[in-house]
């Protein structure tokens, strides 16, 4: 017997709000299949497989009135499904390192549509919820016009500088977290370099800018946990290390 989700449970499965699906079936974005017999609206499996698209396309910065246009009456699943998911996967990789987490869940989903030709509700389930967390913890931490600046600044450095940062981190704080554990004395100048070229990776995500800086410090310290278990991020006993050597520089 095929699945079927009431609005108050889908919300509660992908992070979004009652009143945005109202509003997307009150557009004729998306329409439930079917009503229960008290009137409450039903989505089925081919309702989540639209919703992960409406949520893919907007997380690509498309209007809504352009992607009304773009899924049109199209059949879920298949190749096409499996395209999304990818450029989606694309995009998210071009993100901040905070959107690890969506970013591991597309990576797996998309050759698993490409090789059985769709992706089951649950998964797509995941994948919506997975992008309203992170979307509202970034929302949480930075202004609009700051995240604006950081696309800005991304933009004039280029996405191979941008990689490049991006994959020097594990391997920067694996070096200064074996120092830790070696004991070495934060002053020590091996330590220093390392600390050194810590706050320019730093640097080159706030560009100096006092408020994106603390912005990104006050996120870090609010989420150190769950940032160190999903995405391999710095404790904070290291960051204090890395603090403590660059004091005593």
């Amino acid at each position: 017997m095929a699945s079927t989700w009431r609005i108050g449970e889908l919300c509660r499965r992908t992070g979004l709000t009652v009143r945005t699906l109202h509003h997307w079936d009150h557009v004729g974005l998306l329409r439930p299949s079917a009503r229960s017999s008290a009137g409450h609206r039903l989505y089925d499996e081919g309702d989540v497989d639209r919703l992960y698209r409406i949520v893919a396309l907007r997380e690509l910065g498309l209007p809504l009135e352009t992607i009304g246009g773009l899924l049109g009456d199209r059949t879920p699943g298949g190749p096409e499904l499996a395209e999304l998911l990818g450029d989606h996967l694309a995009h998210v990789e071009r993100q901040l390192a905070a959107l690890g987490g969506l970013r591991d869940r597309l990576a797996t989903l998309v050759p698993l549509v490409r090789s059985a030709g769709g992706a089951t509700p649950v998964d797509l389930l995941a994948v919506i919820e997975e992008v309203s967390r992170v979307d509202d913890t970034v929302r949480n931490y930075f202004t609009p016009e700051q995240l604006a600046a950081l696309d800005e600044r991304r933009a004039r450095l280029g996405e191979e500088t941008v990689r490049g940062v991006q994959d020097e981190w594990p391997t920067l704080i694996a070096q200064v977290q074996a120092e830790l554990d070696a004991g070495t004395d934060p002053a020590d100048p091996r330590v220093r370099a390392l600390a050194g070229r810590w706050m320019e990776l730093l640097e080159a995500f706030h560009g100096g800018d006092p408020g994106l800086r603390d912005s990104l410090y006050r996120m870090q310290a609010e989420n150190s946990e769950q940032i160190s278990q999903q995405y391999g991020g710095p404790s904070p006993a290291l960051i204090d290390y890395v603090k403590r050597s660059v004091a005593a520089g």
